[in-house]
C-alpha cells in the first residue's frame, strides 16, 4: 500500500490534457466573441518550432507560451478573407512545456493561464489591446 505522501503516480498534463482545458476555456467566452472567431484551430505543442523562435528572438523555447499565426483582422484578413479558397485555418498554438514552467512559477490555476493565453493570442487576432483583452477574461470569469 503506497503512503500517503508518495506521488510516484503523479504527471505534468500532457498535451491532450492542455487541449481539452484550452477547449473548455473557448467554450466559455461570450458567444459574440467565439463566433467572431470563425474557424480559428487551437493546437497544442510542447514547444514553439525552430523557426518561430528565430522569428520573434526568442532566447529560449520557455520564453513563448502561446502563438497566433494567420491572417488577423488587425490586416485586413476579415471574417470574409478568412474563408477564402486555399486559405490555410488561422492558428493560436499553445506551448505545454512553457506552460507547464510558468505555472509552477506563479500561484494561478493551470486553466486560468491556458485561459489567459487563448484570450490573449485571440486577441492578437482582432488586434486587440491589452486593457480590451483583460475585460474580456474578467467577463469570461464571471460567467
Amino acid at each position: 500500500m503506497p503512503k500517503a505522501d508518495d506521488h510516484s503516480d503523479l504527471k505534468a498534463p500532457d498535451q491532450a490534457a492542455i487541449q481539452t482545458i484550452a477547449d473548455a476555456a473557448f467554450a466559455d467566452l461570450p458567444e459574440a466573441f467565439r463566433s467572431l472567431c470563425g474557424e480559428i484551430v487551437i493546437q497544442v505543442a510542447d514547444f514553439p518550432a525552430d523557426d518561430v523562435l528565430r522569428e520573434l528572438g526568442a532566447e529560449s523555447p520557455f520564453d513563448i507560451l502561446g502563438l497566433f499565426q494567420g491572417i488577423g483582422l488587425a490586416q485586413g484578413g476579415g471574417i470574409e478573407g478568412m474563408f477564402a479558397a486555399g486559405h490555410e485555418p488561422n492558428l493560436i498554438w499553445l506551448y505545454r512545456r512553457p506552460i507547464l514552467d510558468y505555472w509552477t512559477e506563479h500561484h494561478e490555476t493551470l486553466g486560468a493561464i491556458v485561459s489567459h493565453v487563448l484570450i490573449h493570442e485571440i486577441g492578437h487576432h482582432f488586434g486587440l489591446s491589452d486593457e480590451d483583452m483583460e475585460a474580456i477574461e474578467a467577463r469570461a470569469g464571471d460567467a
